[in-house]
């Protein structure tokens, strides 16, 4: 377990009143970015946010298809939560839009289904949440001993990493800023009162000092926030990338209604027309620039641990957690994916009779969309936070 805590937590570093020392260092330029905070911040928060709300509450973006029975491969574990608020409702098949329920569901149009591969069956649609929204997850991704670590262990962690390549360094920023993320929702979206007659949840901001004041975790609450802006980056410029791929007619947001399929389609390319007009885009020809061999090793390297954190989200018992878990680490996968799938991209074909190199699943689309929702939340949240933590002090 011990090894399990190791591999996800990427804690990091950095002060007074309560307020400063959350967020005194999270300002100003990040590293390796030509970005600061504040511009993420006004972007995300005046532009973004708003929009994406809207897109993630249409059905093509509230049905994920998981398994959530997999067996955990690491230890033997009940895959039972003990809490109600764990629980994930089945969707009945006269609950999934007809689009989406149908053998071409996982294909981007009727015209364009014969084309492809991979369609994903209906009769698996099964342990799906049908609120898959992303301000609807009321108890945190990951049990809370499963997203802590000892202020040593995080001091010891980022002393390694000071030596690591842009690369590695950039893969732990990514998976310290998932986490921070999740800790964000989790004090955002916290069991304030569970008494017989009512549940009220809300903004907890002792919950959000113990995992982000400086004091409270050894420095580094602070740089948890930056890896989240960082994480930020590198999703926003996926989505940038991926413009061309979305604005070709063969590709719809499918779920048999035409009418609301339309709209939502080119709120999407709203979204990313958006995200594409970022003026301090991360870039990523800093990574992998090196010697192929040494590049290629590295991009495996990479893919195996990415696959190894999707195995670790068969152990976690909530499956609420689970199934946001594995959303959010497929997601970031395709975010990469699509970072370094530029010239296929650049080469979609013209044609429709063409099949293109480069092709998402509605699997991927959803995931990507979603995760960068969670993302988007948790940066929009910090906004909150600082009035509360204000207020406070």
């Amino acid at each position: 377990m011990q090894a399990v805590v190791f591999i996800l937590l990427f804690l990091l570093q950095v002060s007074d009143p309560v307020r400063a020392r959350c967020f005194c260092q999270v300002t100003g330029h990040l590293d390796d970015c030509a970005c600061d905070v504040e511009t993420i911040d006004d972007f995300n928060n005046n532009q973004l946010f708003p929009k994406l709300q809207t897109l993630l509450e249409s059905d093509y973006f509230r049905f994920y298809k998981v398994n959530l029975h997999k067996p955990c491969p690491f230890w033997t574990s009940s895959s039972h939560c003990g809490l109600r608020d764990c629980a994930v409702k089945p969707c009945l098949p006269s609950e999934v839009p007809e689009g989406i329920r149908s053998s071409s569901h996982n294909k981007y149009s009727k015209e364009s289904n014969q084309q492809l591969d991979g369609c994903e069956q209906a009769e698996h649609l099964g342990a799906v949440d049908v609120s898959l929204r992303p301000l609807t997850v009321k108890r945190p991704l990951l049990s809370d001993s499963f997203l802590s670590s000892s202020g040593h262990e995080a001091r010891t962690f980022y002393s390694w990493l000071k030596g690591q390549c842009v690369e590695k360094r950039a893969f732990y920023r990514l998976i310290s800023g998932l986490h921070a993320s999740i800790n964000i929702h989790l004090s955002a979206r916290y069991l304030l009162d569970d008494s017989w007659y009512q549940k009220k949840w809300g903004h907890n901001a002792s919950e959000f000092r113990r995992r982000f004041d400086s004091e409270l975790t050894a420095g580094e609450g602070p740089r948890r926030l930056l890896n989240l802006y960082f994480l930020y980056l590198i999703e926003l410029r996926a989505l940038a990338k991926a413009l061309p791929f979305f604005q070709q007619p063969s590709f719809q947001l499918y779920t048999g209604r035409a009418e609301e399929d339309h709209k939502h389609k080119e709120l999407l390319l709203q979204i990313l027309q958006a995200a594409r007009s970022f003026p301090l885009h991360f870039d990523e020809t800093s990574l992998f620039a090196g010697d192929e061999k040494e590049a290629a090793k590295l991009k495996e390297d990479i893919r195996l641990a990415f696959l190894n954190i999707s195995r670790i989200m068969d152990c976690v018992g909530c499956f609420k957690c689970r199934l946001w878990g594995k959303l959010q680490t497929q997601g970031l996968g395709t975010a990469l994916k699509i970072l370094f799938s530029g010239r296929q991209i650049e080469a979609l074909p013209k044609s429709s009779r063409q099949t293109p190199r480069f092709q998402l699943s509605r699997q991927e689309v959803v995931s990507l969309l979603n995760a960068f929702g969670r993302i988007s939340t948790s940066v929009r949240e910090l906004q909150n936070f600082r009035s509360l933590l204000s207020e406070n002090t």
